[in-house]
């Protein structure tokens, strides 16, 4: 029998800091006099770690998946957690099984059957596809800037969003969701960006493309014919000193190529939606087309 801890250190790492006992019958009398000692600690039953990796996000994703069993598929904020929001906090771990089961603390079980084409494989582990994960998390409209972000990483399009939709019908929530992909239509990338994009639609406002490629640049709402270029402020992308030397070399690029370039924050957008438009349309004023005019819709002005 082998009791040698370098054995036990040994298939930790090879278990990616988690062991279960039912695969180390081999070692059972020495990992008990481990946790006895404290040396190593039930993250759930029958599956020990190290303590001072306990409280890893991902040790703890890893053990909730090992105790729920290889038919468990990965759900919710730690499949979003393993693909398009690496900074995602995961306070429990969700997992879809065929059955019921009784789970411990920081397990959330779902009975649920995933169709095939809506899961993946992340290593030792099965867990939804980004299209149905983004999904599943934005079961009401505070939770859009998912769907936001699942398409600002390209980790799923919107197209398979939509096709994610049809593969699991008659869900609680899929009325919010259906609503928030048709609001996707224009594919933004933030919070911020949707309520552009729903202010303008809400005013009439046509002939704007998204994320759109000009100069060699992103940018976020582009006229065209007008050459009139909207960009959407946001704090967590200027925070660092590259991001806001770049968006200063993009504007003056776009100034010195005749394009106006006009700059909106989330506060604009919300709280003085009626200053914002006027601007797009004064912005607009010099168009080859007639310019449009904003439907009455009770926007406040600045």
């Amino acid at each position: 029998m082998v009791t040698d801890v370098n054995e036990i250190e040994i298939r930790l790492r090879r278990g990616g800091g988690i062991l279960r006992r039912a695969d180390n019958a081999d070692l059972a009398g020495r990992l008990d006099t481990l946790l006895r000692r404290g040396e190593l600690v039930a993250v759930h039953p029958g599956v020990y770690c190290l303590p001072h990796t306990a409280g890893d996000t991902l040790v703890r994703i890893l053990a909730a998946a090992t105790w729920a069993g290889p038919d468990a598929v990965l759900t919710g904020w730690a499949a979003a957690r393993l693909t398009f929001l690496p900074d995602a906090r995961v306070p429990v771990v969700t997992v879809a099984l065929p059955t019921s089961r009784r789970a411990p603390g920081g397990i959330a079980v779902e009975r649920r059957r995933i169709p095939p084409e809506l899961v993946q494989p992340y290593g030792p582990l099965v867990l939804t596809r980004p299209s149905l994960t983004a999904l599943d998390l934005a079961d009401s409209r505070t939770r859009a800037s998912v769907v936001d972000e699942v398409l600002r990483t390209r980790a799923a399009t919107l197209q398979q969003l939509w096709a994610a939709l049809e593969l699991t019908p008659n869900r609680r929530g899929n009325a919010v969701r259906r609503a928030l992909l048709v609001e996707s239509r224009a594919e933004p990338w933030s919070e911020a960006e949707r309520a552009l994009h729903l202010l303008l639609w809400q005013c009439g406002i046509a002939g704007w493309i998204s994320n759109a490629w000009v100069l060699g640049y992103r940018v976020d709402v582009l006229f065209a014919a007008a050459m009139l270029v909207i960009e959407v402020d946001g704090w967590e992308i200027h925070r660092s000193r590259d991001a806001f030397e770049h968006d200063r070399r993009r504007r003056n690029e776009l100034e010195l190529a005749g394009y106006r370039v006009l700059n909106f924050t989330w506060r604009h957008i919300v709280e003085q939606p009626g200053w914002v438009i006027e601007c797009v349309l004064r912005g607009l004023a010099d168009e080859r087309c007639s310019p449009v005019t904003p439907r009455a819709s009770g926007l406040r002005s600045a």
